[in-house]
């Protein structure tokens, strides 16, 4: 499915509220001036505060889904707009879907 291409400047929260920072792994390909988010890239929580009872529980991970099929760079695929991201504990439960609440709308994607 077509999105418009993810970058360092994409706005993105955990379930939880937690500002979600993507970490680019290459500085060739940009929008705007900012890299695009690769399907590898690591995601940098701002501290989430997420508890199971008085268990603290906070999201640390994305797996995602619905990344590019046809695009890549460096061989690895691209996040897109429509990429669906579940949000993971250190311990790979799922914890909720990742919000993008604003991204670039120039470039898009397959």
């Amino acid at each position: 499915m077509a999105g418009f291409v993810l970058t360092t400047a994409t706005a993105a929260r955990c379930p939880h509220g937690a500002k979600i920072t993507f970490t680019p792994s290459q500085f060739s390909v940009l929008i705007d001036s900012a890299p695009v988010v690769l399907e590898g890239d690591l995601p940098i929580f701002a501290p989430c505060p997420f508890m199971v009872g008085p268990v603290a529980s906070p999201c640390v991970m994305i797996e995602w889904f619905m990344v590019t099929t046809k695009v890549k760079v460096k061989g690895q695929k691209l996040l897109l707009s429509t990429s669906l991201g579940m949000c993971k504990n250190a311990s790979s439960a799922p914890q909720g879907p990742v919000l993008m609440s604003s991204y670039q709308t120039k470039v898009q994607a397959t």
